[in-house]
């Protein structure tokens, strides 16, 4: 994507330098197709192939959500998103997957593992795509041969499709490897820009959301081609640097570099959907110690400690509201997550209102010891000894997994309890900011 972080820096170097360099790149999109259906053909082509088949986050419960669907299932109007009940509709013969995120995760390493066999500069943007840069890999052959050489090794080795934009940049690439799916091998540069891009509308070009198209709407701005012909300083004048950024995105420049090297998690977080709606505020109090739980676990485990906690709450009807607090003191502590968790929900929640889909989320995440934290004046005592005993607990968690040690509280049937379940847990249970599961 093209970052407004690097378009800044660019704008601020010597541009007459730079573009020759940027313009000699060569940058590969990755982008596996229908992964998780996929990877369950790879693994059993008797049971999935040519089938329509969708992996859905909870099978058997009656509001399980379609995570994604094969081509065949996408045919028949079943996309992601949708209830198991409404793509069972849609198309009856559809065979449901539970999904399996130790396996996905497996597959990812390994096409991975074959991007890296080309180039040190991968950088992965998710479970199922990832950026390259080849511009250093001639000793490997022509552009077009290294990237037929990853598609094909990916196909015979890991029997799983994929298609791979080319292009000078992340940004082409990016919109060259959505042009053909599934299997599709497209070269976009930036001469082709205006052929195959400027008729689209503006939202059709990767960086700029549904809200910001809206606005351009209003400013007459309905295409990619307006987009680039509009003036640079109204676009600044409305949109500030982003307008710039926009304005080179529609001719299709992108000074961004792939970045091998992984930023640290900004959020963690977890959502779970529940089998029937909760109207109860100690059952939903009993869902929250859940998700404090794992949320607290996997943030100890980079680390780190969050200032900041925040719920999400769905209604039945799909309206969701997200409330957070400010912590005066950092924390890892899940204890302290799920009485934030609770009095969140409890000021913003009206008694007897049915709940759907519950989530925390910990954001403002800073290295454990990179931050001070001041001890409180009547608890410093204790402190210690709470620490000592959650690293006790995640020591023994560690080898002997995650229902080793368990409050009463945490005891359950519904997903909430299944988070500590690594095989089950996935794309409706976990999110991490920076390592998103997504599977287009």
């Amino acid at each position: 994507m093209l970052s407004i972080k690097d378009f800044c820096a660019y704008k601020e170097r010597n541009a007459a330098v730079d573009k020759p360099a940027a313009k000699n790149r060569v940058i590969l999109h990755l982008d596996m197709n229908a992964f998780y259906c996929s990877v369950h053909e790879a693994e059993e082509p008797h049971k999935y192939k040519g089938k329509p088949t969708a992996v859905a986050g909870s099978v058997e419960l009656r509001k399980g959500i379609i995570v994604t669907s094969s081509y065949e299932a996408r045919k028949k109007g079943v996309k992601t998103g949708m209830t198991v009940r409404e793509g069972m509709r849609k198309c009856p013969e559809l065979i449901l997957i539970p999904p399996d995120f130790n396996l996905y995760r497996t597959y990812s390493r390994g096409f991975m593992s074959i991007a890296r066999q080309y180039t040190p500069l991968v950088e992965a943007t998710s479970i199922d795509e990832c950026y390259l840069d080849i511009t250093g890999s001639s000793a490997f052959g022509e552009p077009l041969e290294i990237a037929h050489a990853i598609q094909d090794r990916i196909r015979n080795e890991w029997n799983l499709p994929c298609s791979i934009g080319i292009a000078p940049n992340k940004l082409l690439s990016k919109m060259a490897s959505d042009l053909q799916k599934p299997n599709g091998f497209t070269v976009l540069r930036i001469r082709d820009v205006p052929r195959l891009l400027w008729d689209k509308p503006c939202d059709a070009l990767f960086g700029i959301g549904r809200k910001t198209a809206e606005k351009l709407i209003k400013l007459n701005i309905r295409t990619i081609g307006q987009l680039a012909e509009a003036d640079e300083a109204m676009l600044t004048k409305h949109f500030g640097v982003v307008g710039s950024w926009m304005k080179a995105a529609s001719h299709g420049y992108d000074y961004s570099p792939v970045n091998a090297e992984r930023e640290r998690n900004k959020s963690v977080g977890h959502t779970t959907t529940l089998p029937t709606d909760v109207k109860d505020r100690a059952e939903a109090h009993r869902i929250f110690l859940n998700l404090a739980d794992q949320t607290g676990r996997r943030m100890r485990r980079q680390n780190m400690m969050a200032s900041t906690v925040q719920i999400v709450i769905r209604r039945p009807d799909m309206t969701t509201l997200s409330r957070s607090v400010t912590l005066p003191v950092p924390t890892d502590s899940a204890s302290d997550i799920h009485k934030e968790a609770c009095k969140l929900f409890d000021k913003h929640w009206p008694d007897g209102e049915p709940v759907r889909l519950l989530g925390i989320t910990l954001q403002n995440l800073s290295l454990q010891e990179e931050t001070a934290v001041q001890l409180d004046l009547f608890e410093y005592k204790e402190q210690p000894k709470k620490a000592a005993l959650t690293k006790t607990m995640d020591m023994l968690r560690d080898k002997f997994g995650e229902d080793a040690v368990l409050t009463a509280g945490m005891l359950g049937d519904d997903p909430s309890a299944l988070i500590r379940n690594k095989r089950i847990r996935g794309t409706s249970l976990q999110i991490d900011e920076h390592m998103l599961y997504s599977d287009e």
